[in-house]
């Protein structure tokens, strides 16, 4: 039998596995469980009602966390010219163009984020086995294809992240760190389920929200009671 830390058996007294919670207990629950010594992420995983493998079911879009994700963004802008310089006085960490794809060609992938104008489309499709298996491939409808760099920098670096359905039917985002409030977790758990309902596929059947699971990077993941949830 697997030897359980003091603070794995701590956690197992405060958790009941069978139980599905409000959110806001859930919330309050992740806060009060020992901690360990780094700021850890808070997630949530929620199981859709689509069948993944339908184009016509697919699930992707953006949000605004209300209070952005807590986590340090380092954020690229593949543009030149007025564009580059509009994305650096915006904030972007780096901009550049044929220099920055050619860094991305031999694998560099050490930021959070990608942001290009359309006109780089065409040299940076190209780099698609880098990165589309991380997530950080452009798309207009993400926002981080455009011309309106300067938006779409300021958007991302107040805390806008896409979601997008997996494979399996499920959505995992990160909503902020455990240094927040209770207040500001929940409001930023709300606003992600409800970016994510508006996009409900018209063909889907039943219901859409299915499960959800809300967790930290070293503790307990919680089933939420979606009965009980206020969207509104």
């Amino acid at each position: 039998m697997a030897h359980r830390s003091k603070r794995m058996k701590k956690i197992d007294e405060m958790v009941d596995i069978m139980k599905s919670y409000r959110l806001e207990e859930a919330v309050d629950i992740l806060k009060k469980c020992p901690p360990v010594k780094f700021d850890q992420s808070v997630n949530a995983a929620l199981k859709i009602g689509i069948d993944p493998k339908k184009s016509d079911q697919q699930v992707r879009g953006t949000v605004s966390l209300p209070h952005g994700t807590g986590q340090k963004i380092v954020l690229v802008v593949i543009a030149k010219g007025e564009k580059a310089k509009e994305a650096l006085e915006a904030g972007a960490d780096l901009v550049g163009a044929d220099e920055l794809l050619e860094k991305i060609k031999g694998g560099w992938t050490d930021f959070s984020a990608l942001i290009a104008t359309p006109d780089m489309m065409r040299e940076l499709g190209k780099l698609g086995k880098v990165l589309g298996p991380r997530g950080l491939m452009p798309t207009p409808k993400a926002g981080t294809v455009t011309t309106d760099v300067a938006k779409a920098v300021k958007e991302v670096k107040a805390g806008k992240i896409e979601f997008k359905v997996d494979k399996t039917g499920n959505v995992n985002n990160a909503v902020g760190k455990m240094s927040f409030s209770a207040t500001q977790l929940v409001d930023n758990l709300k606003s992600l389920l409800q970016a994510i309902s508006r996009t409900r596929p018209a063909s889907a059947k039943g219901n859409f929200l299915r499960s959800l699971y809300v967790s930290t990077t070293m503790g307990p993941g919680l089933k939420i009671d979606l009965q009980s949830l206020d969207l509104a």
